[in-house]
């Protein structure tokens, strides 16, 4: 398991490597997705970083004088998991605000995956999650309000059946 900074303790048996950047992820889980049958992508990596990092803290007077915040594109680790995919299953989770389905079908699409798992951007602090299947062949399943253990589990047991394991 690759994780950025969290408080949460890996299950058991569970091999745990610790990024901090998105560039680090990125090295992290290209470097290892050759040797996996299954890869599911939960992280909610920053889309953009900022150009250039301050060594010390930025006080307000400076920003008084018109200083600006310069973003550059993170690696996009999942769209490039896609174009490296040869039989591995990718799995990729869609938070969206609005137009969930039709942006949750874009994203599997573009990415290459075989799986997605779509829900609310709001459920990032709640305990339960409603969550959607889409397949790369176009089956949808809606899940009623789980608790994320539950939505975990399912999403573990589909990974299964795209394997073709059991």
């Amino acid at each position: 398991m690759v994780s950025g900074p969290t408080a949460l303790t890996p299950p058991g048996g569970v091999e745990l490597l610790s990024v901090i950047t998105a560039q680090e992820m990125a090295e992290a889980v290209w470097g290892r997705f050759d040797t996996v049958d299954v890869c599911i992508m939960a992280a909610a990596v920053c889309d953009f970083r900022p150009k250039k990092t301050a060594l010390a803290k930025i006080k307000k007077t400076r920003l008084a004088d018109g200083w600006h915040l310069d973003l550059e594109a993170t690696p996009d680790i999942l769209a490039e998991l896609g174009r490296r995919k040869k039989s591995q299953v990718l799995i990729g989770f869609a938070a969206e605000t609005e137009d969930l389905e039709s942006h949750a079908r874009g994203k599997l699409t573009r990415k290459r995956l075989d799986l997605i798992v779509a829900n609310d951007a709001s459920a990032f602090d709640a305990d339960t999650n409603r969550v959607t299947f889409i397949t790369s062949e176009g089956t949808v399943e809606r899940l009623p309000e789980l608790p994320k253990s539950e939505v975990a589990a399912k999403i573990i047991e589909r990974a299964v059946r795209l394997v073709g394991v059991g």
